[in-house]
C-alpha cells in the first residue's frame, strides 16, 4: 500500500509540468486525484481540456483512480464544483495542491496594470478560492464528528522569496502566497488542516522560458531539473504521516529538500528615546554591517 491509500487529492493546474508530475505520484501511491486544468497558454488565454484527459488516462492505465475537472480555480463558484467533483467521484476529499500559474514577465518599469492584475488573479485569488471551499467542507467534517486529516500545499517560488528581475508581478504574488500559507497554518490547525508551501525549482513551460540553461539537465546521469523530482515531498505533505508538519516552506530542487528559515528579527539597536533624523543614517550603517547578507534577488550579478 501507498502512503496516501485511499485519500482524496485535488491537483490543479495538473496537466502538465510539476502538476501532472504531483498527479501520476499521488496515484501511484494509492490516492484518488481530481486532475483539474483549464488547458490555457503560459499566459493564462485559451481553453483546451485533452491535456487533462491525457493525464487522467495515464493514471488509470498504471491502474489509479482519477477525474478531470475543467473549472477555473479564480471563479468562486467554479472552484466550490472542483470540490464537489472530489466528493462526488470519491466520497471526500483530504489534500489540495495549489499548483496553477501563470507568469508575464516585465521589467517593472514596461509592467503593465493588465499584466499585474492577471498575475495577481490566477496565482492569489487561485489559492485562495479553492482552499476556502475546501475549509468549509473540513469544518463542517469535523462539526459532525468526522475529524478531518486534511492538507492544504500551496505554491511559492523562490522568485516570492527573494525576488527575480523582471518578475515584479509574479514575486509579489508568490511571496504573499508564502505569508497566505503561514497564516492558514496557524488559523486552521484546530480543524486538523495543514498548510505548507513549497518552492520548487524544475523544468515547466514558466522556467523553460525564463532559465533556459538552468533547466537543460535532461543529458545528465541525474536529471536535476526532472519535475518528477518534485513529487515525493509534495505526496509526502499529502499523506497521513505529515499530520505535525504545518506553516512550513520548503524549497526543492533535484534531490535536496530545503527547509525555509523565513524573516526573523535581526540586528538592532534602540536609543530609548526618539531619534533626531541626522543621526539615524549611523545607527543603520552599523545595523548593516551586523545583519547576515541577504539572498541575492535572482538575476543579479
Amino acid at each position: 500500500m501507498g502512503i496516501c491509500e485511499g485519500r482524496t487529492v485535488i491537483v490543479t493546474g495538473a496537466a502538465r509540468g510539476l502538476g501532472r508530475a504531483y498527479a501520476l505520484a499521488f496515484a501511484a501511491e494509492g490516492a484518488q486525484v481530481v486532475v483539474n486544468d483549464i488547458g490555457t497558454s503560459l499566459g493564462g488565454e485559451g481553453r483546451d481540456t485533452s491535456a487533462a484527459d491525457g493525464v487522467v488516462e495515464e493514471i488509470r492505465a498504471a491502474g489509479g483512480q482519477a477525474v478531470a475537472n475543467y473549472d477555473d480555480v479564480t471563479d468562486w463558484v467554479a472552484a466550490g464544483r472542483i470540490v464537489e467533483a472530489a466528493i462526488s467521484a470519491f466520497g471526500d476529499l483530504h489534500v489540495v495542491v495549489n499548483n496553477a500559474g501563470i507568469v508575464r514577465d516585465r521589467m517593472f518599469v514596461s509592467a503593465t496594470l493588465e499584466e499585474w492584475d492577471a498575475t495577481m488573479h490566477v496565482h492569489l485569488r487561485g489559492h485562495f478560492c479553492i482552499s476556502r471551499h475546501a475549509v468549509n467542507y473540513w469544518r463542517a467534517k469535523q462539526k459532525d464528528g468526522r475529524d478531518p486529516d486534511a492538507r492544504i500545499i500551496n505554491t511559492t517560488s523562490g522568485a516570492g522569496l527573494q525576488g527575480s528581475i523582471a518578475q515584479a508581478a509574479y514575486s509579489t504574488a508568490k511571496g504573499g502566497i508564502a505569508s497566505l500559507t503561514l497564516v492558514q497554518a496557524a488559523e486552521l490547525g484546530r480543524y486538523g488542516i495543514t498548510a505548507n508551501a513549497l518552492a520548487p525549482s524544475a523544468r515547466t513551460r514558466m522556467t523553460e522560458q525564463a532559465f533556459a540553461d538552468k533547466m537543460a539537465t535532461e543529458s545528465q546521469a541525474f536529471d536535476v531539473m526532472d519535475p518528477a523530482n518534485i513529487a515525493p515531498t509534495v505526496v509526502w505533505l499529502g499523506s497521513s504521516e505529515s499530520r505535525e508538519v504545518t506553516g512550513c516552506v520548503f524549497e526543492l530542487e533535484g534531490g535536496k529538500i530545503m527547509l525555509e528559515d523565513g524573516w526573523r528579527e535581526g540586528p538592532f539597536v534602540d536609543l530609548g528615546a526618539q531619534w533626531e533624523p541626522g543621526k539615524v543614517g549611523e545607527a543603520v550603517g552599523a545595523l548593516l554591517e551586523q545583519r547576515v547578507p541577504p539572498r541575492k534577488v535572482w538575476g543579479t550579478a
